[in-house]
């Protein structure tokens, strides 16, 4: 191959010097070409890329192609009813409805229903009439002093320099209008989160930004004076782990810590930021349950819980048995799967470690109960909640309420780049270039927010009175099958086998 370049490259040369011989104008190729042959010679020298020492020019069309691929992948390859983490209908939909366009779809199910992996609802030949508003949840326990009517869907924790400035701004915007809260993400309260005016579910992670000492130790004192500071913050989340990478801690790139959010996080600007995998206020469930009644004191009776990845079990039932043995406890816990999303996790952790949300719900649900603790402490669900559909199933499992942060994305206008960690995010959502923010108008994006928020809630009220229910309190997994069990259905009535029903051999029935 290098003789080859060598060889195409002299000739190269040498024909565009015999035409400059006779046309001057030819000479103007040396520009191209001399720069190309040069940069073949560097290639073959450089010992870094195996591709490009091989195939001197031709190897950059591989990391072009490369870098294009998720492209290729999303707008040409993949079906209606592809697409990870959310398929292209899935992607559909949430536009529709953030735009408040019909949203129907034509020609019936593009699903394999007849699969075991399919789940349906089982509705009711006796519907009811559509509800007028969706309820709403009361969160605070017996120790609370300000409960907060929540919203049955509402925005998962992502912090500013994850998201944009404008993204931030559009979501509380939406929040304000819509009558439900939004969580800060571990990155801290900025004024991005409180110049709309929305609910705030402030989240305090390991690295306590914006409560924090020099030394990366959570300071009472600065958080006192931040919730006195701002009504708008309602509830107080402390984010134990979440689903996609738990154990680990935030990621932040050095890109996007930018002065002003280092100056948010009270940390240094222009480093990578690594929250800790662990809490240092505290090492055991007793600790535990005390930094939780210490927020809420400090918070002035404020709601106060907690968020969380299942990994071991027999350490949540401890802590349940310690609330019971000692009174203290939290208001809510917010139930993340291993299949939630973030902007910057290793893959092993994305991919491997974390319980799934749907037996996470149901565990933490039925172990709560076992306790006598379920009607005091709310369980919140946070894991891939993008439809009516989907929201409905987490009732089910277990959930009172919901939070989603990825159907939000979309509803600013997301289209699932994947260029999340990057700082190259097309649409300005997850990115600190200001060239890519530019684009995303708060006016526009706010009210997309709003609309995704109403017509999910909608539709999940039409899916309720379907199944002819009267109150979400009254959905359960009952409502639920699979695909799996219309085998077993068959089974049941066809004891000699479907086949033989729909294909009967010669001389059957007789």
């Amino acid at each position: 191959m290098r003789k080859l370049f060598y060889l195409v490259g002299a000739l190269v040369l040498i024909a565009i010097a015999l035409f400059g011989w006779f046309d001057h104008r030819y000479l103007w190729g040396f520009a191209l070409a001399i720069p190309l042959f040069l940069l073949g010679i560097y290639n073959m020298v450089q010992s870094r890329h195996t591709i490009l020492r091989n195939f001197p020019v031709l190897g950059y069309m591989r990391y072009a192609l490369e870098f294009i691929a998720p492209e290729i992948q999303q707008y040409f390859i993949e079906r209606h009813t592809d697409g990870r983490p959310f398929s292209r209908q899935q992607r559909s939909l949430a536009y529709q409805r953030a735009k408040n366009v019909g949203d129907t779809v034509p020609f019936g199910t593009q699903l394999d229903i007849n699969a075991a992996n399919y789940e349906g609802i089982r509705h009711s030949i006796y519907p009811k009439e559509i509800p007028a508003d969706p309820p709403r949840v009361k969160i605070g326990g017996a120790y609370c002093k300000k409960p907060y009517m929540a919203s049955l869907l509402n925005i998962s924790a992502m912090s500013f320099g994850s998201l944009s400035d404008r993204a931030v701004l559009a979501l509380n915007t939406g929040a304000r209008k819509g009558g439900f809260y939004h969580n800060t993400g571990e990155g801290g309260l900025s004024p991005h989160h409180l110049k709309p005016g929305g609910d705030i579910t402030w989240q305090i992670g390991t690295g306590y930004f914006g409560c924090r000492t020099k030394e990366g130790k959570f300071d009472p004192d600065l958080f006192r004076t931040k919730v006195a500071e701002h009504h708008q913050v309602r509830m107080i989340e402390l984010k134990i782990s979440q689903g996609a990478k738990p154990g680990h801690g935030g990621v932040l790139p050095a890109v996007k810590n930018t002065p002003e959010i280092a100056a948010i996080r009270h940390i240094e600007p222009h480093t990578v930021v690594l929250s800790p995998p662990g809490h240092s206020a505290f090492s055991d469930a007793e600790g535990f349950l005390k930094f939780i009644t210490q927020l809420r004191e400090l918070s002035e009776g404020l709601p106060v819980g907690f968020k969380l990845c299942i990994g071991r079990t027999e350490e949540f039932t401890e802590l349940c048995e310690k609330m019971v043995a000692t009174g203290m406890r939290p208001d809510f816990i917010t139930v993340d799967g291993a299949e939630g999303g973030t902007g910057a996790a290793p893959l092993e952790f994305s991919d491997s470690v974390g319980m799934p949300v749907e037996p996470a719900l149901m565990f933490v649900r039925r172990t709560l109960e076992r306790f006598g603790l379920h009607g005091e402490i709310k369980i919140i669900a946070s894991g891939k909640v993008l439809t009516s559909a989907s929201l409905m199933k987490m009732l089910g499992l277990g959930a009172d309420l919901c939070n989603s942060a990825r159907g939000f994305m979309f509803s600013l206008g997301c289209i699932q780049a994947l260029r999340c960690n990057t700082n190259d995010c097309p649409t300005g959502v997850a990115t600190q270039d200001k060239g890519l923010v530019s684009g995303l108008v708060v006016s526009d994006k706010s009210e997309r927010v709003f609309n995704f928020h109403k017509n999910t809630l909608h539709s999940l009220m039409e899916l309720l009175a379907a199944c002819g229910l009267d109150n979400v309190e009254d959905i359960s997994m009952s409502q639920f099958m699979r695909g799996d069990e219309f085998v077993r259905l068959a089974d049941r009535y066809f004891p000699d086998g479907l086949e033989q029903v729909m294909h009967p051999s010669p001389g059957a029935g007789k």
